[in-house]
C-alpha cells in the first residue's frame, strides 16, 4: 500500500463508528412515549392488531425507515406514532435516545424517549388496522417488578426440508468444502429472553430488552 492510499483509507474511516453493514438490515425507529397522569409517570404502549406480523405482541409505535418520508429516525418515530396512534407531533417533546439496538433477527432499532401531553390521549385517533388497543402502565410498575428471565435456542441452518420432501439449499457448505460441521443445522446458541407481566399483559421480545435497559436510566 503507497502512502497515498493509506491517507486516503484514513480519510474515508468514519468520524462516528455506526452500525457495519447498516444497508443489509431493516432499519426502524422505536419512540418510549411517557405520560404524566395524577403526579405519576406512565408508559403508553400498544397491543399489535391479531391480522399483521407478529400480531397480537405489546409494543412501543414505530417502524421502518422511509427514505422518501423521513429525514432522520427521529422523524420515523414521530411520523410511526401519528400514524399508529393519532398523536401529533406538537404533543411529544422528545427527551434524548437510548443506544441503538441491533435485534437478531436482523433488524436496527433507534430509541427514542419523548413526553407525550396529556391532552393527546384524549384525541388519539387509533389504526386499528395496525392497532388493538392501548395500554398505560406506571413506569414504577418496572422499577419495582423485575422481569422474569427465560433461555431460547436457535440454530444456524444451510438448508431446508420442505414438507413435499424438498430440499432448498440457502447456503452450499458442502460445495464450498467449508468443514463438515457447517454441511448441516449448527449454532445452537442460547439467548435469554425477559418477560414483564402486567395484570394479564405480557410484555417480550425486543420490547422487554429496551424496557430494561431504559429502566436502567430511571
Amino acid at each position: 500500500m503507497k502512502k497515498d492510499d493509506l491517507k486516503k483509507m484514513i480519510s474515508n474511516l468514519p468520524k462516528y463508528p455506526g452500525v457495519l453493514g447498516r444497508d443489509r438490515f431493516f432499519n426502524s425507529a422505536v419512540l418510549i412515549p411517557l405520560v404524566k397522569k395524577n403526579k405519576e409517570y406512565y408508559i403508553l404502549f400498544q397491543k399489535r392488531a391479531a391480522s399483521i406480523r407478529q400480531g397480537g405482541d405489546i409494543c412501543f409505535p414505530g417502524g421502518g425507515f422511509e427514505k422518501d418520508l423521513d429525514k432522520n429516525f427521529k422523524q420515523t418515530a414521530l411520523r410511526e406514532t401519528k400514524e399508529e396512534l393519532g398523536i401529533e407531533k406538537k404533543d411529544i417533546k422528545i427527551l434524548g435516545q437510548l443506544d441503538t439496538m441491533v435485534a437478531p433477527m436482523g433488524a436496527v432499532v433507534e430509541i427514542f424517549i419523548g413526553i407525550v401531553k396529556k391532552r393527546a390521549l384524549k384525541t388519539m385517533k387509533i389504526d386499528k388496522n395496525e392497532v388493538e388497543k392501548t395500554i398505560l402502565i406506571p413506569l414504577s410498575f418496572f422499577k419495582n417488578n423485575k422481569p422474569k428471565e427465560y433461555t431460547l435456542r436457535s440454530e444456524v441452518k444451510p438448508y431446508h426440508i420442505h414438507e413435499n420432501g424438498e430440499k432448498e439449499v440457502y447456503f452450499p457448505s458442502d460445495k464450498l468444502k467449508l468443514p463438515e460441521i457447517y454441511h448441516k443445522p449448527w449454532g445452537n446458541s442460547k439467548h435469554k429472553v425477559w418477560v414483564y407481566k402486567y395484570k394479564k399483559d405480557v410484555i417480550w421480545g425486543m420490547t422487554s430488552v429496551i424496557l430494561k435497559d431504559f429502566i436502567k436510566k430511571y
